[in-house]
């Protein structure tokens, strides 16, 4: 398909040649001290279409005129550069070819010096002139908060824009105030904030500090009470989901922070492109991010399973919409019942299942739920890898998590036991590839303290906390679901993956984040502290006491090694079984303590 080019081309191409020409005559003068002998004149207007059609090619070439002027910047001045240096050499080669008597070879290098200088400053003044055009017409007035290295950054995205008008800086570093950047300057520190954005009229600030640096908490903590609306540019991943690419809400991510993962991209693409790949507990909040995640990946076939009908209804909803190309499934199906699961792996024969079903609520789990932990966690698991053994399937992998390490409860201890009986199929199937997954808290995940605390803020508080020294580890969901998929691609069989959560977070300090996020003080929502709750431990640990772990290739990857005795898969099954619709809550207890020994109720 041919290249639309600018209706106004041939002006443009005008104005060129026009200093292009200016050029070659300011280089004569130059060489002849602005005094030229007639006979150089009459040869410079004899080689004038030589260089003219040698720089008019050139540019040409160099899709010169393909630019907007009124956003011209560096790389296109590197390419109108190009373009001059070639027709300078063009209009070298012609004349040297022309053999035109007495030329003086000085212009030869001087006239590309001066069109460059020419060209160039007047696509400088047209941008200069587009911007105070559109100046009167400025948006909003805007204060950035960073450094000026992380300011210069801003601006530049937000160069041309109609919506917003920065009006001036504030940077972490004291030294760096009244000092300017594109004639923005700096008027003061962080901690001036409310008294910089009065000062300047702006009601919103554009935080341009990196991603759970201290700047974004301690603006968040000027902002609150000073009627001062945060903002923040798009995450890279963001940029990818939305047509907006301008400045959005701060929101608890950027506050907490989390350096980008770096995938094997190649790789994945390799392991899910073309192939048909199985997702169970795909309606939740993990699993429905897996399914984006594998969907961007270009699978062919994605199944998902899932026994909520409302979630598989969403997530049917938003994957035809952003995925049309892609044959998705849908199944409303429980993985506690494994004859349903052979029926729908037999249909389908996925090479790679994805096994995120659980029942994940600690409290929930702890009382009146404990055999339903079991069945979903423990059975459901070893139903899925069951299956998928015996269908062929490539890699299975499950999703487990932090409170499986040491565990003080019934849903801890039972995906502690999942992982052990992934190991245990693992060891029946030697063509299909087991691994399991470890992590912690999510942020945002249903069931989380995120939603909990928004709701209770909503309602003007109290927000609950079970105690003021309890810390978890924090991770974004799209974070969690890419590492998920690298452990996958990387893990060999029996293998339980740890990933890099970061430090951990104080979870009334998240309290307080959310707090000041919603524009109000402590003052205003009060926090109180409702004691641990049955089962819940202060800290959590990624490592056992009896495990140590081995680095990967990849930086936020990490292999548990671990002694444990693998469980009689069957004795499993049987136990569960026999144990009926409610046993009682000590027996269960000890048959959990007999099969994870690292087990302690509390």
């Amino acid at each position: 398909m041919p290249v639309r080019l600018p209706r106004n081309i041939w002006i443009l191409f005008g104005i060129d040649m026009a200093l292009v020409a200016l050029a070659w005559a300011a280089a004569f003068w130059l060489r002849f001290n602005l005094d030229v002998p007639d006979e150089f004149e009459a040869l410079a207007l004899s080689a004038s279409p030589v260089f003219l059609l040698a720089y008019g090619l050139a540019l040409m070439v160099c899709r010169v005129y393909r630019q907007v002027w009124s956003y011209i910047g560096l790389p296109e001045l590197r390419q109108l550069a190009t373009g001059i240096m070639l027709g300078g050499v063009l209009t070298a080669a012609a004349v040297l070819m022309l053999r035109l008597p007495a030329f003086p070879r000085s212009v030869l290098l001087l006239q590309p010096l001066i069109a460059l200088v020419l060209l160039a400053a007047a696509r400088a003044a047209w941008r200069t002139l587009a911007e105070r055009r559109l100046l009167p017409l400025a948006g909003r007035r805007l204060l950035i908060v960073g450094s000026l290295q992380d300011a210069a950054d801003a601006l530049r995205a937000l160069k041309g824009s109609q919506q917003w008008q920065p009006v001036g800086i504030v940077s972490p570093i004291a030294a760096e105030t009244g000092r300017s950047i594109q004639n923005v300057r700096v008027l003061g520190t962080i901690a001036a904030l409310a008294e910089v954005c009065a000062d300047v009229d702006a009601r919103t600030a554009l935080v341009a500090s990196p991603p759970g640096s201290s700047e974004r908490r301690e603006a968040l903590l000027n902002a609150t009470g000073a009627g001062v609306t945060l903002l923040t540019m798009p995450r890279p991943d963001e940029w990818l989901k939305t047509d907006s690419v301008g400045p959005r809400k701060i929101e608890l991510e950027d506050l907490l922070g989390r350096t980008p993962v770096q995938l094997d991209v190649a790789g994945l693409a390799e392991l899910f492109s073309g192939q048909t790949v199985l997702v169970t507990g795909a309606g939740g909040s993990i699993g429905s991010e897996l399914c984006r995640q594998i969907a961007r990946l270009g699978v062919m076939r994605l199944v998902c399973v899932d026994m909520s009908e409302f979630g598989i209804y969403q997530l049917e909803q938003e994957l035809r919409e952003a995925h049309p190309q892609m044959q998705g499934v849908y199944y409303t199906a429980n993985v506690r019942e494994p004859e349903r699961l052979r029926a729908i792996f037999r249909k389908h024969r996925p090479s790679v299942v994805l096994h995120a079903a659980a029942y994940k609520h600690v409290p929930l789990m702890e009382t009146l739920n404990e055999v339903e932990a079991l069945r979903t966690n423990v059975v459901g698991t070893l139903n899925a890898a069951r299956v998928a053994g015996e269908c062929g399937v490539r890699r299975f992998v499950m999703i487990s998590t932090d409170k499986a390490v040491n565990p003080t409860n019934v849903m801890g201890a039972s995906k502690r036991l999942a992982e052990l009986v992934v190991q245990g199929v693992a060891a029946l199937f030697d063509k299909t590839q087991y691994v399991s997954v470890r992590f912690g808290n999510v942020l945002g995940s249903s069931g989380s303290v995120v939603p909990l605390f928004t709701a209770q803020i909503a309602r003007g508080g109290p927000v609950t906390v079970t105690h003021p020294d309890i810390v978890r580890y924090f991770m974004t969901i799209p974070e969690a679901a890419q590492l998920v998929l690298q452990a996958g691609l990387m893990g060999r069989s029996g293998q339980i993956f740890v990933l890099d959560m970061g430090e951990p977070v104080k979870i009334v300090e998240l309290a307080r984040m959310l707090i000041r996020l919603s524009g109000k003080t402590e003052q205003e929502v009060p926090i109180s502290y409702s004691g641990l709750r049955p089962g819940e431990k202060l800290y959590e640990e990624l490592l056992a006491d009896d495990e140590t772990s081995v680095a990967t290739p990849h930086p936020k990857l990490r292999v548990a090694k671990t002694a444990a005795q693998q469980p009689d898969v069957d004795a499993v099954l049987r136990w569960v079984e026999e144990a009926g619709p409610a046993p009682a809550g000590t027996a269960l207890r000890d048959w959990l303590r007999s099969q994870v020994p690292e087990y302690t109720p509390r």
